[in-house]
Order: structure tokens, then C-alpha cells, then sequence
């Protein structure tokens, strides 16, 4: 039986990509997303197609016990969840503290913060039951450092990666390996950046800086994810942050 990699948000950047480095791995990647079902068949015939094993699942986080749901689900029918990537988005734009709404703002935290809290209550004590497991948690510079129009974003954002670390406080002595993923810079994905710029500012961003290594590649940030989860207990890697080698760091903004 293959081992298992679950997918929470699997588009067509990081998480989509990840899912299929891990499949390549020889694992079977579970990819899950809120829409297009086109795009996520797509995804699973690629992976197929190059030899892989996958399966995909519309699932809308935001919707009470469908992560459970499908954790349960996974588990029972597919096998026990060696790694989870929790790679749900919570950014809605620059956006003034008039102009964030309560539903807004409240939002960010329920899809950034409190779906990971539902993931790991899921999932982490099972994995502790059988004395190992990953989970590896994607987040995004807002989790170091507020800026103006991210009330939102920063605060669902920080909230997740103090979370992680009591996550790794209690269940890393139980084998299970949590790993705080910061993600310092703009990303060459259509379906987060690109809708953010539009398809016009977007195509003309990787047509500049793209080209010239400055967007950071799905591709290689996969293979980060893969590495952490193949890490010896003894040198686990708990935070680690991504950039462009043209791209300022967090800490010297």
C-alpha cells in the first residue's frame, strides 16, 4: 500500500504541484480544493498520466466537518495519512481598516487559522497513535510582519504560525513533524497571484521578473516540502522560509 499525502488546497500553484511531487514519490496525493472541478481532473489525469496515483475532492473548508469528513474518509478508504500539506490561502487584498469588514476579516481567520486548528484535532492524534506523521504548513510573509491593508491576512497569518508551534510542542515528542513553511514572495501561480494582478499584469510580470528567476517556481518549492517530510526525527527542520534570491527578506523590509 503506498503511503498517503492529503492536500488542503490544491490549485494550480504550490499545493497542486506539491501534490504531484509527492505523488512522483510514490505516494498517493489526496488533492483537495474549494472549485474547478476541470482544473483538479486535470490535475489527477497529469499525475496518472506520468505514472502516478492520485484522487481529487472538491471540499470548501469553510463549511462545518467537511475537513473532518474528509480526513475520515481518506482514512478509511484509502489509507492511513502519512504527510498533510495545509495550503489554504486567507488573502483578500490590500484593504483599509474601514474597508475590512467584520464577515471579512473573520473569514481569513476561519480559512488561515481555525481550519488548521480543525485539521490537526482530525488528524494529529492518530498520527501520534501510530508514532509518526507530517504535517507541513504553508504560510506567507504576513505571518512575520504586518503591513498596512493586511489587518485580515497578518493576523489569520501570525495566528497560524503560533499555532503550528504548539502543534510541534506537543505532538513532535509523539513523532509527529510540524513544519511552519514561510512563503517570502511573490509565487508564479495563476490561480493566486494572477488573479490578484489580473491575467494581463500577471502574463507581463512573467514575462519580466518571472523570466529572470524572480517569481518564485511551484516546482522547486515542492521539493522543499518533499525534503522536510523524508527528515530524520533527529534534524527536523520546525520553520523555514522561501525567496527568490532577488527578493528582499522579511526582516529587512
Amino acid at each position: 500500500m503506498k503511503p498517503v499525502c492529503l492536500v488542503l488546497g490544491a490549485g494550480a500553484g504550490i499545493g497542486g504541484t506539491v501534490g504531484a511531487h509527492f505523488a512522483k514519490a510514490g505516494y498517493h496525493a489526496v488533492l483537495c480544493r474549494r472549485s474547478d472541478q476541470a482544473g483538479l481532473n486535470a490535475l489527477v489525469a497529469g499525475i496518472e498520466a506520468a505514472g502516478g496515483s492520485a484522487s481529487g475532492y472538491l471540499l470548501n473548508a469553510a463549511e462545518a466537518d467537511a475537513i473532518e469528513a474528509r480526513i475520515d474518509a481518506v482514512e478509511a478508504d484509502i489509507g492511513a495519512i502519512d504527510v498533510a500539506v495545509f495550503n489554504l490561502g486567507a488573502q483578500i487584498g490590500d484593504r483599509s481598516l474601514a474597508d475590512t469588514s467584520y464577515k471579512a476579516f473573520e473569514m481569513g481567520w476561519r480559512l488561515a487559522t481555525f481550519g488548521l486548528f480543525r485539521l490537526a484535532s482530525a488528524l494529529l492524534p492518530r498520527m501520534a497513535a501510530r508514532g509518526r506523521g507530517t504535517l507541513l504548513v504553508t504560510s506567507a510573509t504576513a505571518a512575520m510582519r504586518g503591513n498596512a491593508g493586511q489587518h485580515s491576512h497578518a493576523a489569520a497569518m501570525g495566528g497560524r504560525r503560533m499555532l503550528c508551534q504548539s502543534l510541534n510542542a506537543e505532538f513532535g515528542p509523539k513523532g509527529v513533524h510540524v513544519a511552519h513553511i514561510l512563503i517570502d514572495g511573490a509565487v508564479d501561480a495563476p490561480d493566486t497571484l494572477g488573479k490578484m494582478l489580473g491575467a494581463e499584469r500577471f502574463q507581463a510580470l512573467r514575462a519580466t521578473r518571472g523570466k529572470a528567476d524572480g517569481l518564485m517556481v511551484p516546482e522547486h518549492i515542492a521539493q522543499t516540502y518533499l525534503h522536510l517530510a523524508g527528515q530524520h526525527r533527529s534534524t527536523w527542520t520546525h520553520e523555514i522560509d522561501l525567496r527568490s534570491f532577488s527578493d528582499r527578506p522579511w526582516w529587512n523590509h
